[in-house]
């Protein structure tokens, strides 16, 4: 039996377009209009009545008037939307249980080509979710998801010990509510988060037996990545984060020096509030005016204005020296 577009067999839906067109027919009319037998357009309609299709009145013969296409149809389309969505779940996770199957029969396979933005949006979550001790990231744009999406499912993580060292690149840092909505509500959580001028790619590696390397990347987001398992080439990307980790500058607070009494003191006077905190971030990362408006959602004039006091108030006359100072303080 054929399908049309609608779900509905071939013939079925012949009938109930004809009765679209010609409304408050009766059976052997619309057999008519159709070219078929009366008695299969009766069972027909039968069938469409039973269905909410059509509605039968009480004349004699009895007429049948097609139920309008907007409500009768919908409930259809949703359903045909539901079982794509259903397929679409059973084909990926056919495709990992293949992959799986792949890797335990070849085990030289350590590197995996993801070619779909759903596999690799899997991959990573799976690789994170997974994670029982540590999770290293290199973060840079651009995004799949906005700002915030992921953090209650990372929070959760580092509630139960997993540790999470993220190395930003500063254009994440000036995304625009990424710092705010992600980056320090992780660090209030406990995230050990760094940031770098500019990092070669993005990179997540679970404990130290998978990571992801998406290296396709466009206004839209990654395309393909590379998932690579335990191998010389994870330990590679592990060396890789470790040096980039000491070349980073910290976004987490910094300890003070042991007996600094003056250090202590104007840390104690004048700790500075979240915005400033932000702000200072921003400056260490070493962007633009222009980047942190975008990033703060200020004007220009605003931003300079803003540096121009918080460098007055550090007593500094070089941003390098603003950052210098704001770590001394504690402040950065």
């Amino acid at each position: 039996m054929e399908f049309s577009v609608l779900g509905l067999a071939e013939e079925t839906e012949h009938v109930y377009v004809a009765l679209v067109r010609q409304p408050r027919c009766s059976s052997s009319e619309l057999a008519d209009a159709c070219g078929m037998p009366a008695t299969t357009v009766g069972r027909l309609l039968s069938k469409l009545v039973r269905d909410g299709l059509a509605v039968q009145d009480d004349g004699r013969p009895p007429r049948f008037t097609a139920t309008p296409p907007d409500v009768a149809v919908t409930p259809l389309i949703d359903q045909r939307e539901h079982q794509l969505k259903e397929a679409r779940a059973l084909v990926q996770r056919l495709t990992e249980t293949h992959r799986e199957a792949a890797r335990f029969s070849h085990p030289d396979l350590s590197v995996e080509l993801l070619t779909s933005r759903e596999h690799i949006s899997a991959a990573a979550r799976r690789l994170t979710v997974d994670a029982r001790h540590e999770v290293r990231a290199f973060d840079r744009p651009p995004y799949v998801d906005g700002p915030g999406t992921n953090l209650d499912s990372q929070l959760q993580q580092q509630r139960r010990g997993v540790i999470h060292r993220v190395i930003y690149d500063r254009e994440a840092v000036a995304w625009p509510g990424r710092l705010n909505n992600d980056i320090v509500p992780s660090i209030k959580a406990g995230e050990q988060a760094r940031v770098h001028p500019e990092l070669p790619l993005k990179l997540v590696i679970s404990d130290d037996r998978a990571a992801i390397i998406p290296f396709s990347q466009s206004r839209w987001g990654q395309s393909v990545a590379y998932l690579v398992h335990r191998s010389p080439m994870l330990v590679a990307l592990e060396s890789l984060f470790e040096a980039q980790w000491e070349r980073a500058l910290p976004l987490s607070d910094t300890p003070l020096p042991p007996g600094d009494a003056t250090t202590a003191a104007e840390s104690e006077d004048a700790q500075p509030d979240e915005e400033t905190r932000s702000l200072l971030a921003l400056l260490a990362s070493g962007l633009t005016d222009a980047a942190i408006a975008r990033a703060q959602g200020w004007s220009e004039r605003t931003t300079q204005r803003r540096v121009h006091q918080l460098m007055c108030q550090l007593g500094a006359s070089t941003r390098f020296q603003a950052g210098l100072t704001a770590t001394r303080r504690g402040w950065l």
